[in-house]
């Protein structure tokens, strides 16, 4: 196989080991959130916060862990402990339910990292837009197949009983662990292919090769272009609170939707995978063409999610993600449609995907020598961001959480749009000093 065949086989590989994990987790999360609430109903944003929490303070010490064990171990132990936190629901405790969140956490700020490492070492200038596509759109398919099967396995269930939720998570924990194998096949790089050999490890001690990697990334995250993407990256981290968490809790809460509305949550998940995978498999190649660079790529992006805004804000009532568990009777502007709903996930995936694909390929183009502490700068402003979200998604209305998406979309996509500029500048002008 040809070194490009191999780093292209490595992306997928990577793609489908993420899709399986994350079909656990992800449609974990769902059920937790909106369907289960065994015994956690005053609980229902805590474990995500706990984890993005952690997952913040953690990515100091994830580049350090990458470079010692490498990324592909990395990922397969980080691996096992997103498997342990679903397995905690086969029997849930609150003192478990409390202690893999905070294990998760440390798991998940290496396993990202790692991610962007293989991403960015199996990558060159010409292929980082095609590659970021490719796997973004094998990992948003966790969205769809997991909660097609909550859909059709719960549709018309208004109590779920203690057999049917042992048997999903069971199932549930041996498609993540089916995941971590899979990082196994991951092929080392060929040497010419990769500035740096990140599955060496360094000769440093660990608690230097800690400091150093700490220190790194410290100052990668005060440099000009870190500080104007850490905008765009903090709007990545409060959409995906509000998409992932607070947008099914506010469709399962609608009791206008019918009877039905709890298995909506899943329906909901099924719209946002078809959008994220739409956006990763199409937005992600058109940047190679330079008629349909990053820039054109996010503004689409800004427009989708700003008009999903409007629709949701018309048709969900404001007080959705603070209602009892019984839900709501109350009515928005527009009389409840199921339709509108959908289609507003439909939107917030392919808007959402938008802006993850290029903002893996810019930090992976700019960043390519030095990708693991930049991705742990990525993961980190992006966790404190979604902490910070489920943290305020207990307190605020609707409308309020919608307007701070706006602004903070808005502002992003500028210092986005700046950085790109910047990149393609100087890309001009590198290609001018060649001739």
């Amino acid at each position: 196989m040809s070194p490009e065949g191999k780093r292209l086989l490595n992306i997928i590989v990577l793609g489908f080991g993420f899709m399986f994990m994350f079909t656990a987790f992800q449609t974990c999360g769902n059920i937790e959130v909106g369907t289960i609430c065994i015994n956690f109903a005053a609980l229902r944003y805590c474990s995500m916060a706990i984890i993005y929490g952690v997952f913040s303070a953690s990515n100091l010490i994830a580049p350090s862990v990458v470079a010692i064990i490498g990324p592909q171990l990395s990922m397969f132990l980080s691996g096992l402990l997103y498997s342990g936190y679903i397995a905690v629901f086969i029997y849930p405790y609150t003192w478990s339910f409390y202690t893999v969140s905070v294990l998760v956490g440390i798991g998940a700020a290496v396993l990202w990292t790692a991610q962007g490492n293989v991403l960015a070492i199996n990558s060159t200038d010409n292929t980082i837009g095609r590659n970021s596509g490719i796997f973004w759109a094998l990992l948003q398919f966790s969205l769809f197949f997991g909660n097609l099967y909550i859909y059709f396995a719960w549709h018309g269930h208004v109590h779920i009983t203690d057999k049917d939720r042992q048997t999903v998570f069971i199932s549930l924990t041996v498609i993540s662990l089916v995941g971590c194998f899979l990082f196994f096949l991951i092929r080392k790089p060929d040497p010419e292919s990769s500035p740096s050999d990140p599955f060496e490890t360094p000769p440093q001690t660990v608690l230097t090769s800690i400091y150093l990697s700490a220190v790194k990334a410290c100052k990668m995250f005060v440099t000009k272009e870190m500080l104007l993407l850490s905008v765009s990256i903090g709007y990545t981290g409060l959409e995906l609170t509000f998409y992932s968490g607070v947008y099914g809790t506010c469709i399962g809460a609608m009791t206008r939707f019918g009877k039905d509305a709890k298995s909506l949550i899943g329906l909901s998940g099924i719209f946002i995978g078809l959008g994220e995978i739409l956006g990763g498999g199409v937005f992600g190649m058109l940047n190679k063409n330079d008629r349909f660079g990053r820039n054109v790529v996010v503004l689409l992006g800004l427009i989708t999610h700003f008009v999903a805004f409007y629709l949701i804000f018309l048709n969900i009532a404001s007080n959705a993600p603070l209602a009892p568990e019984g839900g709501t009777d109350l009515q928005a502007y527009i009389s409840p449609s199921v339709e509108v709903a959908l289609l507003c996930s439909f939107l917030l995936g392919l808007g959402d995907s938008c802006f993850n694909t290029q903002l893996l390929s810019i930090i992976g183009f700019m960043f390519r020598d030095n990708s693991a502490p930049a991705f742990a700068v990525f993961k980190f402003i992006q966790s404190i961001m979604a902490a910070l979200a489920f943290f305020y998604s207990n307190y605020l209305m609707l409308h309020w959480q919608l307007l701070i998406l706006i602004l903070a979309g808005f502002l992003g996509s500028v210092t986005f749009f700046v950085v790109e500029w910047q990149v393609e500048s100087s890309r001009r002008d590198s290609d001018y000093d060649s001739i």
